[in-house]
This record gives structure tokens, sequence and C-alpha cells, in this order.
């Protein structure tokens, strides 16, 4: 959400900015771009694919257009460079120099002589993700160029989170001198208009961003108190006989998750936020089912996803097969009492929330739910879990729900990420490395 209201207010602002650098460019003498990995890194602030013109006879403009027109269209921060193996592309270091000249999170996907690797921040998508997805592209041997980079930002346009950065929106190119100067002239007039335009953007997705916030905090609210209750019935008193030290970890492990669950909430100002929240009430939940274990003496809990149909019922003990009405069979976790009720032929006791049209539960209610679901489950499960009920048809779908459930991607970090990420370099030898940045790389040849 934030992300669409900085694309809102910046974005007819960016986009002067790109005509009046447009044309100071166009009109400085002997203006030119940098050589190598700085050109490379240069062109893809403005667009998601870049192909050095040495690598041309390897994958066409017409290619290249449509490939960016691809990712443009999936509005995901999806970056692509084929480059030629030259001395100032350094295999082992590629991915993660270029990731700092860029400077913006995202997936980045080479194709450097015959290799083939990209790396990805960790909020975009995850290292695994990466791993099998490259993996995939080299194990199917495509033949060509085009056939393995569509396949990976096929994949990786429904993967990744975050949203398109907004500079691609302003991406300036092509300007001859006299359309900067006809343009130019429209900066004076035009800009007063579009900032007006920004403003109300701005102020209309406030708004919705708002209301969002306060159909979560009902929830939220309902969440937090339930877990307050939860920790007055329990009846722990760290001097109690028989407590021990690891009792009174677990005790104050749970009363730091409810305080924790209480201020982030109170904090919070984006729907996006409330994650943080139901993290925290997941965390504490454990903590306490860990602690009234060691009172019973009894074995520890596996540390598993909460139960699918409440969270408020705690850790789930098992794995079952079910369906939504209408929708096909998909396995989620559940606690015992689901269990057994489910095995008797009843209904779930299912956790409902309030919508327009009645009470329903949370998996067939809007997109504003699912930072809330997110924190209980986290971003990669829950595709599985909830395809074919609406809250899941709207995580495949929808991009902006991407963004928000899925922290940040297109934004403009500089050079603050983990190199581990980036990770790899690209070789040529005659097969196919497996998986992982170990080897070569991880970038076989054989192409």
């Amino acid at each position: 959400m934030k992300t669409a209201i900085r694309r809102a207010l910046f974005g007819p602002v960016l986009l002067l900015m790109a005509v009046m650098l447009a044309m100071v460019t166009a009109l400085a003498p002997g203006a030119h771009a940098a050589d190598g990995l700085d050109e490379a890194a240069a062109a893809l602030k403005q667009g998601p694919v870049y192909v050095d013109p040495r690598a041309a006879d390897r994958f066409s403009q017409a290619e290249a257009d449509a490939l960016a027109k691809k990712i443009k269209d999936a509005d995901k921060p999806v970056f692509v460079a084929v480059l030629p193996k030259a001395p100032e592309f350094q295999p082992e270091t590629l991915l993660q120099d270029l990731r700092t000249k860029v400077g913006i999170s995202g997936v980045y996907a080479v194709e450097l002589g015959k290799g083939f690797n990209a790396g990805a921040d960790p909020a975009v998508m995850s290292r695994s993700a990466v791993d099998n997805l490259v993996g995939a592209v080299k194990r199917s041997q495509y033949p060509t160029v085009t056939e393995r980079l569509n396949s990976f930002v096929d994949s990786a346009g429904t993967q990744a989170n975050g949203r398109a950065p907004t500079a691609w929106d302003a991406g300036a190119g092509g300007f001859d001198v006299g359309t900067a100067v006809g343009l130019g002239a429209l900066v004076v007039v035009g800009g007063g208009g579009a900032y007006a335009i920004a403003r109300r953007n701005r102020k209309r997705l406030e708004a919705e961003e708002r209301a969002a916030l306060e159909d979560l905090r009902v929830v939220v609210d309902e969440d937090i108190t339930a877990f307050g209750e939860e920790l007055d019935r329990l009846d722990f008193s760290p001097g109690e006989p028989g407590a021990d030290d690891a009792m009174r970890a677990d005790y104050s492990h749970a009363l730091d998750a409810y305080e924790n669950a209480k201020s982030a909430m109170a904090a919070a100002e984006h729907p996006g936020e409330v994650r943080a929240v139901t993290e925290a009430l997941e965390d504490g939940r454990f903590s306490l089912a860990t602690l009234a274990a060691r009172r019973a003496g009894e074995p520890l809990p596996e540390r598993r996803l909460p139960c699918f149909f409440d969270p408020r019922h705690g850790p789930s003990v098992v794995d079952v097969q079910w369906a939504p009405p209408g929708g096909a069979e998909r396995t989620v976790p559940v606690c015992a009492a689901d269990k057994t009720r489910l095995d008797e032929g009843m209904e779930p006791m299912a956790r409902t929330v309030r919508t327009e049209t009645g009470d329903r539960p949370y998996w067939d209610a809007g997109p504003a739910y699912g930072p809330w679901v997110g924190g209980y489950f986290g971003g990669g499960l829950l595709p599985g879990l909830l395809i074919g009920t609406m809250l899941g048809n709207m995580m495949m779908t929808s991009p902006a729900y991407g963004a928000d459930f899925g922290g940040p991607g297109g934004d403009v970090s500089g050079s603050d990420f983990n190199p581990d990420d980036f990770g790899g370099g690209f070789g040529d030898g005659g097969g196919f490395d497996a998986g992982g940045f170990g080897g070569d790389g991880g970038f076989g040849g054989g192409f």
C-alpha cells in the first residue's frame, strides 16, 4: 500500500524529471553512457531488461521489448540482463555488483555468455525459491536465451513480492532535441496539473488504506484480547512449586509477545504492518503451548503452524485434507478439537470476520485480511492453503496485494543487502548445475 501511494504521488513528478533529464542529456555535448556494468545498471534503473550491444545477436531488441512488457504488465521488480563474456563482468561477483549498482530491491536474472543465474532480496523472493527456479530453467535445457528468460520471468512474475520500481513509469529514452524542447515546455505548463493529480491520488489511496487498517483493527484487537485471556487462564506464577528456569523463560517470552503485539498494533499506520502483530501472537501461543507441556510433564510440542481454521486455537497438531464449499481439497494444519470435529463429520470452528454481506470465514473475506493471515502462516505457504478461496484468488491475481503482503520490493535500498543472496558465478562448462551456488558457482553452461 505504501508503494502504491508513492507511485500515485511521485509518478507524474518522476515523469517530468525524466523529461528534463532527457533534455539535458540530448543537448549536452559529448554526452554518453558509461561502459560495462555501469551502463547495465543505469539501464535497469529505467527499465526491466538490458541487452549489451555485444550480446544483441543472442537476444534481439524485439525479444527484449516483449520480455520487458511482460515484466511491466506483471508489475513486479524483476530485472534481466543479457551480457557477453567480457573482462568487466566478473562471474563470481557479477550478481551482487549489479544489485549494488542498481540499488533497488528485486529479483535479478543474468544471462552471461552461455551461463545463467539469478539472485533476489529475501523480502522479494526467498533464496530457496530462486534456487529452485534457476535449477528448473537449467534442467529444462532450453535451446535459446528467449526460452530461458521467458521461463524464468513467467515464474518469477507470479512469485515475487513487491511492485515494479516507480522509475520504470518514467523511463525516458529516445528523446531527440526537438521532442525534448517541446516536452520541456509542457513541464512548465503542466507542472501544476501533475501536482494536483498526484495530490488527489494520494488522498484517495490514503483513505483506502485507513479504511483497510480499521477493518483489520477489529480482528486484531479480538486476537490480542483472546491471547491476554489465555495468559490469565494459565494461572502461572514464576515462583510456584515445581517452576523451573525453562518454564519461567516460556512464560516471560509469552508476556513479551503479548506486549509486542499490543505495541505493534498501537503503532500501525498501514495495513501491511499488522503482519508483525499476528507474528508476535503466533510466537506467544507457541510459548504457552510449550509451558503447558512442561507443567504437565508431557513431551514438548513440535513447532507447527497455527490451526488453519482459527489461529486463536493455537499450534496445530496434525495436517488433514479439507475442501471449502465448491473448492478442491488441500492439506491444512488443524488443532486437535477441529480434527475431532472433522472426523465426526462436523464443520470446523472457523474464524469469521465482518464483511458487507455479513460474517464470513476469513478466507472468504476481502484482501484487507492478507497481512493478518500472513503473520500467522507466512507468505510461502498461503497460496496452497487458500487456493480457490476469495483471499487466495486475491493473492494470485492482485499485484497490490503482493506488495502489501510480501514486504518491500522495487524500493530503492542502495547497497544495503546481504551479498550471500546474490552469490554464484557463471561457468561455461558442458553441463548443468542441478542446484545451489556451489561448484562452478551455480552457473552451468551447455546452452
